[in-house]
């Protein structure tokens, strides 16, 4: 049994608005206009990687696109709400498909950082032999060359380039159409400055939020994706398979050390974890409260964190 601290419940009666607004604003920020990198993106790279990203003729059997993974269309949010994923020879993965909505504002992609920037982590599942199964950078380059649309569209995007279709400009362009995918909230009024953006509810989710210290590592404007942490830092997480960072670095002090999720649309995002293991939203705030913070919330606090969560979700996509 975990030894747990069990705050005594300060739910607000009619909450005071401006006050946790300001203290809202010593943790969060809105959402940067762009995304790191943005400030290159041309109008023929951004197509071209959205070109790229829908094309299952990047995978070994023309059956698995980036969208296949990360859903866009009318009412999706970036993933595909599986635990894990299928890939193009219906091999499965390990770890849950994360949203690609706001990906570019991370400091770091995948769930143990093993790539550093969007563009790192764009060529990666593309040679993953679980997820698009492509031999090499040649094959995937041989094949692109042979279809009529893309060597136009490759040295439209890099005409500076004497020799444009390559693998790292496909990464660039992948990377430069997913710097595109800003998702901003409800919350981002808030923090700047319309008090009315958030209800009662959802203003007593925020206090809860930050009074018991969920901000320790959901902060930022993304509220997470900036730094790594041991997952199960009073208890053992039940899934002791993957050990996260560990198997990148080899070092035993990122053993189950992971990437810390972003919030952003976490109430359309599910099932949660690395594993995609939990499918209820509330009990994943329950259990996070329990392995990282050492605390029992209670089920009052717990129901008002959730529905606060669901003010970071972008309404245009619904």
């Amino acid at each position: 049994m975990l030894a747990l601290v069990m705050p005594v419940s300060q739910a607000l009666a009619g909450p005071d608005a401006e006050r946790i607004h300001q203290r809202a604003l010593r943790y969060f920020s809105p959402l940067p206009e762009s995304m790191p990198g943005a400030e290159n993106d041309t109008e023929a790279r951004v197509q071209l990687g959205q070109m790229l990203f829908f094309d299952p003729r990047l995978s070994a059997n023309d059956t698995q696109s980036c969208a296949s993974c990360h859903l866009l269309g009318e009412g999706q949010f970036g993933m595909d709400n599986l635990a894990v994923s299928p890939g193009a020879f219906g091999d499965i993965g390990t770890r849950n498909s994360p949203t690609v909505l706001n990906a570019g504002y991370q400091a770091s992609q995948f769930w143990d950082g093993r790539a550093h920037d969007l563009a790192d982590q764009a060529g990666q599942p593309i040679l993953n032999p679980i997820e698009m199964a492509m031999p090499s950078e040649q094959a995937v380059l041989d094949k692109l060359a042979g279809i009529e649309a893309y060597p136009a569209a490759f040295a439209a995007a890099f005409p500076e380039d004497a020799a444009p279709l390559t693998y790292t400009n496909l990464a660039e362009a992948l990377a430069a159409f997913q710097r595109t995918l800003r998702s901003p909230s409800r919350f981002d009024d808030f923090l700047e400055g319309d008090l009315a953006a958030l209800n009662e509810q959802e203003l007593r989710g925020l206090d809860g939020f930050i009074r018991h210290n969920c901000v320790r590592c959901h902060d930022g404007p993304l509220l997470g994706g900036a730094t790594f942490e041991k997952l199960g830092i009073y208890g053992d997480y039940p899934n002791q398979e993957d050990q996260g960072r560990f198997e990148v670095t080899g070092d035993e002090a990122d053993r189950m050390v992971f990437k810390t999720s972003q919030l952003r649309n976490v109430a359309k995002t599910g099932p949660w974890y690395h594993d995609g293991a939990v499918d209820n939203l509330e009990e994943a705030v329950r259990i996070m409260a329990e392995l990282q913070l050492r605390r029992r919330i209670s089920d009052e606090d717990i129901a008002d964190m959730t529905v606060f969560l669901g003010a970071l979700t972008d309404h245009s996509r619904e």
